[in-house]
């Protein structure tokens, strides 16, 4: 055997092991969370808030949480969505691809989309204080979306990228304007990663805690104003886990649960849109 089939032969264990370490940490982690939240999982738990006592094992649940998160996540992919589509648009269109202009703003998104939640919290919570604001819906929904949107522009970017350079000349040449080009034709044909870039900034955003902890704030109530505090999913979970009393903590492995199963139903619904959709790309 020669020196480049023991190489092949390594790098193939290699990859193989990685893969198993992979999908076993995500059985492991899935089996841990429903094995124990499954028990404390209830309907009551799922359409009632917090009563009182309720961090102390008594009656009530989580549903404040369940809808702030919903809040702050569609929120924060919908803010997200309308400034990275027209700063990647700018880039594809406007820009040549490899321009120096347009490296150095896929460089910057990089470096922000590497930069730990906890300072975009820190960064959310001066502006508040600057502005003299609140813990508030609106504050969580600004950082989360600051948070997001070097993910979901990345990765538009690289979906657009995979479109063929010369339907892009070809609308040009028969008299579409720029914007009859992004709107009609490249937004058609990565549409589906579009959605995708969505669906993973959604998860992203609902299941961050460092980024709403001082911004978004905690209540007991069901969110009704961009200027109250409202409460999520991921600091729900926190809260439980971190008191003394066994049922309350059972409890935050249910909430783990109802958050697992919130980004799998989201998961789903992309992807079966997503199959809709393809039919319009051209391969």
């Amino acid at each position: 055997m020669d020196r480049r089939n023991l190489e092949e032969g390594f790098f193939k264990i290699i990859m193989a092991g990685s893969a198993i370490i992979t999908v076993m940490s995500l059985i492991f982690i899935l089996s841990t969370v429903f094995i124990k939240g499954l028990p404390a999982l209830s309907i009551d738990m799922i359409i009632k808030t917090p009563q009182g006592g309720y961090y102390i094992g008594r009656e009530g649940g989580i549903l404040n949480a369940i809808l702030g998160s919903l809040a702050i996540g569609t929120g924060a992919t919908a803010l997200a969505l309308a400034v990275s589509l027209p700063v990647v648009f700018y880039l594809h269109i406007y820009r040549r691809k490899k321009s120096k202009f347009s490296k150095m703003v896929r460089f910057f998104l990089d470096v922000l989309w590497g930069v730990p939640s906890i300072v975009y919290g820190a960064f959310g919570f001066t502006v508040m204080i600057f502005f003299g604001l609140k813990a508030s819906l609106i504050a969580g929904i600004f950082t989360v979306a600051l948070l997001i949107i070097p993910i979901m522009a990345r990765s538009i970017d690289e979906t657009l990228r995979m479109i063929p350079f010369e339907m892009n000349e070809s609308c040009l040449a028969l008299g579409s304007t720029r914007w009859e080009l992004a709107a009609k034709v490249i937004t058609r044909q990565a549409f589906p990663g579009i959605l995708t870039a969505a669906l993973i900034s959604f998860g992203r955003g609902i299941g961050d805690a460092a980024s709403v902890l001082f911004t978004a704030g905690f209540t007991d109530y069901i969110p009704y104003s961009l200027f109250k505090p409202v409460a999520t999913l991921p600091l729900a979970i926190f809260f439980q886990l971190g008191t003394p009393f066994p049922e309350v903590r059972q409890r935050g492995y249910a909430s783990a649960l109802v958050l697992t199963l919130l980004i799998l139903a989201v998961s789903v619904v992309a992807r079966l849109m997503s199959k809709k959709f393809v039919r319009n790309i051209i391969k």
